[in-house]
């Protein structure tokens, strides 16, 4: 065999596409006009733009909402969606009030005590007892499980259900009337929700027989005639029930009256056309209801009710949220004991009464009548008229919550002002105050920039006590609490930073001593400061954590500059006292911003985002966390460490990489991006020339002491290669050496894996063979090994592996021949870079002297060798050899057919034609032939190639091509 002589220069050349110079760079930026879209307006155009071209089937948006608007949902479905709403309203309320595990009843309520489902009082029962006597005041009340409550009431459901369509309606109604008597019962308050929601159920179910029945009579009836004689069912009806409660003369059975009358609002139709009057009555006889429990879900369900009957009427609900007012003022006046031993009592009643507040709130501001607002906040004592509401008014705090909940936007907008002093002045034991300001700070918020912005921003941070911060101590500390002061603080921090953090100028006699020291603070600033006075002293807890998370995360949201973070007053004290995965997930940001704007120069810059990323690490979990949770803060503190340049200062960056891997070696990514970092590091001190070859080889150190710690051991491959290459650049012959053995060794440890790394990823490994492969083009050979030891090494080591197949195998193979054609040329395609090796010896100018030197190629190293040229023609010949029979080791005749015209392909272009190489590409083309179509295009480019190089051949064998 000889190799076939090859011109690298010439066949550039001769390959190339002819190039011109372009006006400008295709990756530069363009001017605006180049981005300038041209709107033609041509009816023959076809097309255009799919976002701009006009269409037949587009509809015009306003045509739309008006379509939408004028048509409405009818009756039935309106009465769908309430009835949806209610329902999801009542399993919220379940949810929201679980009750306890034993219930107490009167033995009067047999209906639902039963001789069987009866527990003694146990001795917690008793000690119970002993701190509330009044809840086991009555005589004879029993306890039982709520589980068996709840079961009796279902029970009872089915059972007047039953009675109802056996034509047993007597029993049917008093059952129906005993279940709504329990309603009365207000003793286990924590209960009481979860019963209304049982009992309501029943009497909404009767009302619907009713309903139902009613309706039928009126339609048809046996003769065939009109039923109009109603009133006897009326009668019918209350005769069923005590007379104290059809006459209402009894005040104990107010409740009861109500709750049953409210079931049947809908069937007075019958008797009244006027179903306003009945609500009216209603909404009366409430008030009658002495107990604020009692008479709040009485309320509730007469809403529900009404909600069918008359959906557009807003009276009713405005007198009902004028009763609640009233009965809530009332509470809040009166002493403790009126409502039990302690504040606890009354807190947890409002908190029972706050379900019926905001229903009847959602329902008096729907869409549709959002117009009516103004009329309605007048009716709800909130104002003389519509043009002047919220001033000098006082109003329940539980109540405002819900009412700033339903209020249009245009609304708290424009009467942001009104609305904050309104908050200040409703301070009771209702609701948190910092919860209004809160809620009202989010209502802003989302409105972008609400009118009387500044207005707005100074009562805030009088509220929040700032100005006594910056030299105003007109206002007494609102919010001593740190959870509180967060809250209302994370509502208002967007509406600072949206307008700008406009800057006032304040005296500060007490800060700098002097009335003419003059400083110009933002009120970020003293934001920042009153949550550090709150917080840099205590422990937080879990919800102020949540809510410093989320102050933080708008704060670096509006910042694109890390120094203008940075620079912010008591941003790292704060920072300090936050722990967990609060923590985490703004370190995680602060590294996002740090590393999006490009390299990270400053070193006290770099120094800080150290510190940060070792937080992060210290603060993941990471024998208890999933490999996904690790990603992505490795991949943050990979990027970090990415984008740090010291500049000039190398040796600063190479023990800032040091000390990296010190700090992170758990990162398996962060090892990688180390190895990558310090390679690029040595190549850029030998472009600066200024650098001893030290400190590039204490680079090529670091990389081949950090690589082997890495798992992955293709990542490792790749990456002694790499090392590799930098080594050659750089002139460390005897490094490159070494890392390229490194790699052959690497190589051998996929087979030594265990079962689950079976999956092994052949196509990379092939590709970074095939890269040693072309690097070795560049390595001069060790005269004492040989030039061709790496080659055998590596074919040595791939034949013993198991997962090389007979496709990789092949391709290896031919690389091996490549490399030996290539290494055979008088000139070699490309060498490495000319070094210029920096000696510090001394000048009087005070420069450094530099010598010159060149890595030697094999191409000079071996010139006019003549046992050069035998080891690789030796090792050729044995490489083809192999190459044949692994082809025929291929089972798929497809795969095997491609391999042979590869290997075809390689031999032809790597050695000159004479008759053992026909013979060889002969075998091959047959085995082509065989296994392949004749109209594969590959089999025929392959034979064509082949074809040319024999008519440069007079020889008395021939191939037949055709």
């Amino acid at each position: 065999m000889e190799f076939r002589p090859r011109n690298y220069r010439d066949e550039e050349e001769a390959l190339a596409l002819p190039r011109s110079r372009a006006v400008t760079h295709p990756l530069s930026s363009r001017s605006s006009s180049l981005h300038k879209v041209e709107v033609i307006d041509d009816e023959k155009i076809d097309f255009y733009d799919p976002l701009r071209g006009p269409s037949a089937h587009a509809i015009d948006v306003e045509d739309f909402q008006n379509d939408a608007s004028t048509t409405g949902l009818s009756s039935e479905d309106a009465i769908q969606v309430q009835a949806k709403e209610w329902t999801s309203f009542k399993r919220l309320l379940m949810q929201r009030f679980s009750s306890s595990k034993m219930v107490s009843v009167a033995t009067t309520s047999d209906v639902i005590v039963r001789s069987d489902k009866i527990y003694q009082k146990s001795s917690s029962m008793h000690l119970q007892e002993l701190d509330d006597p009044q809840k086991f005041a009555e005589e004879g009340a029993k306890v039982i499980t709520w589980q068996e409550y709840v079961s009796r009431l279902h029970e009872l459901k089915d059972e007047i259900s039953r009675a109802w369509h056996a034509e047993d309606r007597v029993t049917s109604l008093k059952l129906s009337i005993k279940v709504a008597r329990l309603l009365m019962d207000t003793s286990v308050s924590q209960f009481y929700p979860t019963l209304f929601v049982l009992a309501t159920d029943v009497m909404d179910m009767l009302g619907d027989m009713v309903w139902e029945r009613i309706k039928r009579k009126a339609e048809f009836s046996e003769d065939g005639t009109t039923i109009c004689s109603l009133r006897t069912l009326r009668q019918a009806i209350f005769a069923l029930m005590p007379k104290k409660l059809a006459t209402t003369g009894s005040a104990k059975l107010v409740p009861l009256e109500s709750f049953f009358h409210a079931s049947m609002l809908p069937c007075c139709r019958f008797l009244n056309d006027q179903s306003i009057n009945n609500l009216n009555r209603l909404v009366m006889m409430t008030r009658g209801v002495a107990d604020p429990l009692a008479s709040s879900y009485c309320r509730l369900y007469m809403v529900h009710c009404a909600q069918k009957l008359l959906p557009c009427d807003r009276e009713y609900l405005i007198s009902c949220t004028n009763d609640i007012k009233i009965v809530l003022m009332r509470m809040i006046s009166e002493k403790e004991a009126t409502y039990g031993n302690s504040s606890a009592n009354k807190r947890l009643l409002v908190s029972l009464m706050e379900p019926t507040i905001e229903y009847i709130m959602k329902c008096m501001f729907k869409d549709e009548y959002q117009r009516q607002v103004g009329n309605i906040l007048v009716k709800l004592g909130l104002g003389r008229n519509e043009s002047e509401l919220f001033g000098g008014f006082s109003f329940v705090s539980i109540m405002l919550h819900h009412l700033l909940k339903e209020l249009p936007n245009e609304v708290v907008s424009s009467n942001a002002t009104e609305i904050l002093h309104l908050i200040e002045s409703c301070n009771d034991y209702s609701f948190d105050q910092c919860l209004n300001y809160r809620l009202l700070g989010f209502r802003l918020g989302e409105m972008g920039s609400p009118m009387n912005i500044n207005a707005i921003i100074d009562k805030v941070i009088q509220i929040l006590d700032l100005e006594k911060m910056i030299g105003s101590a007109r206002v007494v500390a609102h919010f001593n609490s740190l959870d509180e002061y967060l809250k209302v603080v994370d509502a208002y921090v967007d509406i600072v930073l949206q307008n700008q953090m406009v800057l006032l100028e304040f005296l500060l006699p007490e800060k700098y001593g002097s009335v003419a020291d003059i400083v110009r603070d933002s009120y970020l600033d003293a934001i920042l400061e009153g949550v550090s006075n709150r917080a840099c002293n205590k422990e937080i807890d879990e919800s102020e954590l949540g809510s410093l998370q989320s102050i933080f995360s708008k704060l670096l949201a509006h910042f694109n500059n890390l120094e203008d973070i940075f620079a912010l007053n008591r941003f790292f004290e704060i920072l300090d006292v936050m722990y967990g995965s609060s923590r985490n997930i703004i370190n995680m940001y602060i590294l996002n911003i740090a590393t999006r704007n490009g390299h990270i120069h400053d070193p006290a810059t770099i120094q800080l985002l150290l510190e940060i990323s070792q937080s992060l690490h210290d603060g993941l979990d990471l024998f208890n966390m999933k490999d996904n949770d690790i990603q992505q803060p490795g991949r943050l503190i990979s990027r970090f460490v990415q984008m740090v340049d010291y500049g000039i200062e190398m040796e600063h960056h190479l023990t800032f990489l040091v000390e990296c891997r010190a700090a992170f070696g758990s990162i398996e990514e962060l090892k990688e991006t180390l190895v990558h970092s310090c390679n690029c590091l040595a190549v850029k001190a030998m472009k600066e020339a200024k650098k001893h070859m030290n400190f590039v080889k204490s680079c090529i150190a670091f990389s081949e002491v950090t690589i082997p710690s890495i798992p992955d051991c293709h990542k490792q491959l790749n990456l002694y290669l790499e090392t590799a290459e930098v080594a050659l650049v750089c002139g460390l012959v005897s490094h490159s050496d070494g890392l390229i053995d490194s790699a052959v060794r690497c190589l051998q440890t996929l087979d030594l894996m265990d079962g689950s790394q079976m999956l092994i990823d052949v196509e990379a490994v092939l590709s970074l063979i095939r890269k040693l492969c072309s690097l070795l083009v560049m390595v001069p050979g060790d005269p004492e090994r040989g030039a061709t030891f790496i080659p055998k090494s590596l074919l040595s080591l791939v034949s013993s592996q198991s997962w090389i197949t007979p496709k990789v195998m092949t391709r290896i193979l031919c690389a091996i021949i490549s490399l030996s054609a290539t290494l055979s040329q008088n000139k070699l395609p490309y060498h490495p870079n000319n070094i210029e090796e920096v000696n510090y010896s001394s000048r009087k100018d005070g420069y450094e002297v530099a010598s010159h030197f060149e890595i030697l190629g094999n191409d000079l190293l071996f010139f006019g060798d003549s046992s050069y040229l035998q080891d690789l023609v030796s090792l050729s010949e044995f490489v083809v050899k192999e190459l044949c029979d692994v082809i025929q080791q291929e089972p798929s005749q497809a795969a095997q057919g491609s391999m042979a015209l590869e290997a075809c392909n390689c031999i032809a272009s790597s050695f000159k034609v004479n008759p053992e190489i026909l013979c060889v590409c002969s075998s091959l083309i047959e085995t082509a032939q065989v296994c392949l179509s004749s109209n594969n295009k590959y089999l025929q480019s392959t034979m064509e190639l082949l074809g040319q190089n024999l008519a440069s051949f007079s020889a008395s064998t021939s191939i037949s091509v055709g």
